[in-house]
């Protein structure tokens, strides 16, 4: 695992690189939102850099690369154009620079090198197939691939179903219910934990494929506790209310599951 550690002090230069151009770019602009595509971006580069550096079997490196590289460019595509690009900076950023009143500009920047670091924790998945020197895929890593290919289209229907819902005016301050939304309030985050999931299930395949489960479990960490859940609904209650505990009563936080009648509704989590 010499050559691993070797790795992962490169990857983490370049990710921790990316987040200070982005910290820079976010100065002048206002927008600490630039994190969170800079943050999916940065996991595709990590993951780029490990194929390359890895010396394992290049079918293997090269699958891993090309799951976490679609995955995190769509995703920093899709966070660039929705939440920066023509966008005021987004709530949870804003009360952000609430909460930490002074000095926002070196809080800033080690929010942002924060983000490359988790980057680097969660890469794990990817660096351990891009070791793995034995030649071919197992069917764990064919099935793996295949849960990815699901997981990735849930994400992408439920991300386009939401713009989709705020790009109508008469939805402004409405919660949206439509589709996936109906089903889940998160289903955008609860497809893109099935994908840290696969990408765990792939790595699994891999000499210490084991430590590749640290990665989704985290990531259901800071969904439900920390980043994710919490400060996505808190914004909600404050931009939308009365509809949004509605919402809460009748839907199911995280999987998709048929929606409850209002009055059965006992526990709004």
């Amino acid at each position: 695992m010499s050559g691993g550690i070797e790795l992962l002090a490169y990857g983490t230069a370049a990710v921790c690189g990316l987040m200070f151009v982005l910290w820079l770019i976010h100065l002048p602009l206002r927008n600490a939102s630039v994190v969170d595509p800079g943050w999916a971006g940065g996991l595709a580069l990590l993951a780029v850099v490990y194929a390359i550096g890895g010396g394992g079997d290049p079918l293997r490196s090269g699958m891993m690369a090309a799951m976490a590289g679609v995955w995190g460019l769509r995703l920093a595509s899709y966070l660039l154009f929705t939440r920066v690009i023509g966008h005021p900076e987004e709530g949870r950023y804003v009360q952000l620079r609430r909460q930490w009143g002074g000095n926002l500009p070196l809080k800033f920047l080690l929010f942002f090198q924060f983000q490359a670091i988790l980057c680097v924790v969660l890469s794990v998945p990817f660096l351990l197939p891009a070791l793995n020197r034995h030649p071919g895929l197992s069917v764990l890593e064919y099935s793996a691939a295949g849960l990815w290919a699901l997981a990735l289209l849930g994400e992408t229907v439920a991300d386009s179903q939401l713009r989709r819902f705020k790009a109508d005016p008469a939805n402004r301050g409405k919660t949206c219910r439509v589709g996936l939304w109906r089903y889940s309030r998160h289903p955008n985050y609860f497809f893109e934990w099935l994908i840290w999931v696969s990408f765990a299930f792939f790595a699994s395949a891999s000499p210490y494929g084991y430590l590749a489960w640290s990665a989704p479990l985290l990531m259901l960490y800071f969904l439900f506790r920390l980043t994710g859940i919490p400060a996505t609904e808190a914004q909600a209650l404050r931009t939308k209310g009365e509809d949004y505990r509605r919402y809460q009563q009748t839907t199911s936080v995280f999987v998709p599951w048929f929606p409850r009648k209002p009055e059965a509704a006992e526990d709004p989590s």
